[in-house]
């Protein structure tokens, strides 16, 4: 794959191959062309950083990159990659097979600016569209980066913050292990680049979720699913909102047959998933994965969880991945390192952390056959839904299930 780990990062573009995501968006891919290709979804665009103003310039460069980005195809390299991780490509041939055909449709993504803000929606088969969103966060923010600021000055300023960060590994200050998660969170295509190979010389980083860099490094993608795959199973006709993460498990299972199991506990609360999450899914999942809410709560809770149902917790993992620093890391590395395996998936503080405020930017499913789905997590603040009738019902239904208990 060397020739293609050569980019000129100063061409400009923000993407430049199509491998340049995150594992999970094609392990979710593949779920979907299996077992639902009929679904339709929405996804839209929120951007939560107060103050932006989205002028026509910037506008008008995320279009030049979107445009670019659907001439891209999957390259021969790519594939023959991709059939080399095992639970992807090695035992789903025919998923490389539509992997070879698949491209990014431009009419499936309409941009505009209203009010001085950016709206974007991709519309399409979920399984096709669903994967504009780790290249469409990663347009958007180098396209406002190189309008609005200059691009050169924010790359050196994060290289040079990375050094620092990176000097507690090589003093034994930092002792745990992390994958890089800064896909969507990057200022630039570059500067993930800068950052992957910083982490890779401390000798902690496990992989990233970037399947390129990945790739071109030689080290483990890593990525599981994330909350929208859970929202999916709202839209399916017959589906009871309160049992979505029950058969999202079961299907994610029967796809990868007990690979690829760090599952995601809080698309509607924790506490429902744990309603869930039986002797048998604990057991062929090799851990949960944290993103909202207090992580020391939380880990206690799936601690406890593990041992009530007779599992060693020491057999199993914790990945935390919710707005992690290093220091933070360390802190709850020391907490739980003792009674079970930690690790965690850290974004923003590797790639976004420069002499200018990163972008707080989303690409959410917001409806799914064109009924609305959300998200509630263990935060207040990271629900997102359009329909607040939905909204409300959902959440009935979830806390009727919980108080039940079953």
């Amino acid at each position: 794959y060397a020739h293609l780990c050569l980019i000129d990062y100063n061409d400009g573009w923000a993407v430049h191959y199509l491998t340049e995501t995150d594992l999970y968006k094609l392990n979710m891919g593949l779920v979907m062309f299996l077992k639902h290709p009929d679904l339709w979804g929405t996804y839209i665009f929120k951007n939560r950083t107060k103050g932006i103003v989205w002028t026509k310039g910037i506008l008008a460069e995320i279009n030049r990159q979107i445009d670019h980005l659907c001439t891209l195809r999957f390259t021969d390299p790519e594939l023959e990659y991709l059939k080399t991780i095992n639970f992807l490509g090695g035992k789903h041939p025919e998923y490389i097979e539509y992997l070879r055909l698949w491209r990014p449709i431009r009419d499936y993504v309409t941009t505009r600016i209203v009010d001085d803000e950016l709206q974007i929606e991709v519309n399409g088969p979920v399984f096709q569209c669903m994967q504009f969103e780790i290249y469409l966060l990663e347009i958007v923010a180098q396209a406002y980066n190189t309008i609005t600021h200059n691009i050169e000055d924010i790359e050196k300023a994060g290289q040079e913050k990375l050094v620092e960060k990176m000097k507690k590994f090589t003093t034994g200050e930092y002792t745990f292990k992390f994958a890089e998660f800064g896909a969507r969170r990057r200022a630039s295509a570059k500067m993930q680049a800068l950052a992957v190979e910083a982490c890779l010389e401390t000798g902690h980083c496990v992989g990233t979720s970037n399947v390129y860099l990945a790739m071109c490094h030689g080290v483990k993608p890593i990525g599981t699913y994330a909350h929208e795959y859970v929202q999916m199973y709202q839209g399916i006709d017959g589906m009871q909102l309160a049992y979505t993460n029950h058969f999202a498990l079961k299907e994610w299972f029967e796809v990868f047959n007990g690979d690829n199991g760090t599952a995601l506990t809080d698309t509607l609360s924790t506490d429902l998933f744990l309603l869930d999450f039986d002797k048998v899914q604990a057991t062929m999942y090799t851990g949960v994965r944290h993103d909202s809410g207090d992580p020391y709560v939380w880990g206690e809770k799936i601690i406890a969880h593990y041992e009530k149902l007779g599992i060693d917790p020491k057999t199993k993992t914790l990945l935390f991945s919710d707005s992690l620093n290093f220091d933070k890391a360390q802190e709850i590395y020391d907490y739980f390192k003792d009674r079970i395996n930690v690790s965690f998936g850290i974004g923003t503080f590797i790639t976004n952390d420069t002499c200018v405020d990163p972008l707080n930017i989303v690409i959410k499913l917001q409806y799914v056959n064109g009924k609305p789905v959300a998200k509630l997590s263990d935060n207040v603040g990271k629900t997102l839904c359009q329909d607040a009738t939905y909204l409300a019902h959902l959440k009935e239904a979830v806390e009727y299930r919980i108080k039940e208990g079953k």
